[in-house]
């Protein structure tokens, strides 16, 4: 039972959620002012984090070593350490995990939270100081009866984390976003009512990492949909911008809850974090081996020695539209795999629990290239 509902608490907010047409809350889109740490409040903050730089605990300061799985089954063990003095920081908003027995979840710090942040941010640590806030999400319970839940709630706490963020602790520093399911589809609200339209903020933006969260564009083009200013990347040294998309190692069928809009003139946007400038590539995978705890391990028993196991090779990724849908295409070429990839909550989903996980090792590596370039324009 519990790896079930680990399994659905990496999925979407809501069915509806999972379509372009949802709407932001009309009540939240005044728009942050440019706040840095030199004129914050001299009050205590009261936000909780389940990840900031200076915390006793920090689940996105775990243990990094992997165990790397060659394409014929060999393993090697590889010692990574997070940053001493990274030059950015990360935004992170997890996804549906709660498994509170309410609609909404209560801010308390549960090994849910403690368990995908690890397994989702924790290897961002490399490359940035990571501030992830609780925040009061639709729960399992909520995901499973929508009708009880409360959806204005989750977005008001990120909107609130955010501006406490600005006010206390960014001083002026890049910042990356990133969100998975729920947490993108809050970033994107987010990114469109507080950052889209306000230079001062935007050019802070490193760039936003929403996956599983339908973010839209117009055809032809690479704005239009959702934002007006943050556009697709194209290249690791591309700032201001946003990597998006689903992952599905089948066709999707037509009433796939990712990779498509009913929105006329617009499709769900994808960006392959391993060829940004587009094409098939070789995807770089990290997966908790079932040593982390928490409920997103993806296995029932430890595969390695390591928290990590790390497929460099034997996974490829390309965006394709398929089926009238956008999404990026997983083959898995591994001859001897050690964990099997499955679409556990259906074809509908496709591969939309390991969306993070496929292209972590691409993804931490874009960062590293687009600090650079964020240093490079002073």
């Amino acid at each position: 039972m519990r790896f079930r509902l680990a399994i659905i608490g990496a999925a979407c907010l809501t069915v509806a959620a999972c379509s372009s047409s949802s709407k932001p809350n009309s009540s939240a889109t005044t728009t942050t002012p440019a706040t840095t740490a030199a004129t914050a409040p001299a009050t205590p903050d009261r936000q909780v984090w389940l990840c900031k730089p200076g915390l006793a605990s920090n689940p996105c300061l775990s243990n990094l070593d992997a165990t790397a799985v060659a394409q014929d089954g060999t393993k090697t063990e590889e010692r990574t350490q997070p940053a001493a003095d990274p030059k950015i920081d990360c935004f992170y908003v997890y996804p549906t995990v709660s498994n509170q027995s309410t609609p909404n979840a209560n801010l308390k710090i549960d090994p849910a939270e403690i368990g995908v942040a690890i397994a989702q941010a924790s290897r961002f640590s490399q490359v940035c100081h990571v501030y992830a806030p609780m925040y009061r999400q639709v729960t399992v319970f909520g995901l499973v009866q929508p009708d009880k839940a409360n959806r204005t709630i989750p977005y008001a706490d990120v909107v609130r984390a955010w501006n406490d963020y600005l006010a206390r602790y960014n001083d002026g520093r890049g910042v990356v976003l990133i969100g998975h399911s729920q947490g993108a589809f809050i970033l994107e609200q987010l990114i469109k009512n507080q950052i889209d339209n306000n230079p001062a903020v935007r050019k802070r933006l490193v760039s936003a990492i929403l996956l599983g969260g339908n973010v839209t564009v117009k055809d032809g083009s690479d704005v239009g949909g959702v934002f007006q200013n943050v556009p697709a990347c194209h290249s690791d040294h591309d700032l201001g911008c946003v990597i998006a998309y689903s992952s599905f190692d089948n066709p999707p069928p037509a009433n796939s809850l990712f990779g498509r809009t009913r929105t006329a003139g617009q499709h769900v946007l994808c960006t392959n974090p391993a060829a940004l400038g587009g094409g098939s590539a070789t995807i770089d995978a990290y997966f908790p081996s079932g040593r982390l705890g928490g409920p997103i391990n993806f296995t029932l028993k430890p595969l390695a020695s390591t928290p990590w196991l790390h497929y460099p090779v034997g996974l490829t990724g390309e965006c394709m539209n398929e089926n009238g849908a956008t999404v990026l295409h997983i083959t898995d070429t591994r001859t001897k795999p050690s964990l099997v990839l499955r679409d556990s909550l259906g074809p509908t989903w496709g591969l939309h629990v390991y969306d993070v996980n496929l292209t972590l090792g691409n993804l931490v590596e874009v960062v590293r290239a687009e600090t650079a370039a964020y240093a490079a324009k002073g």
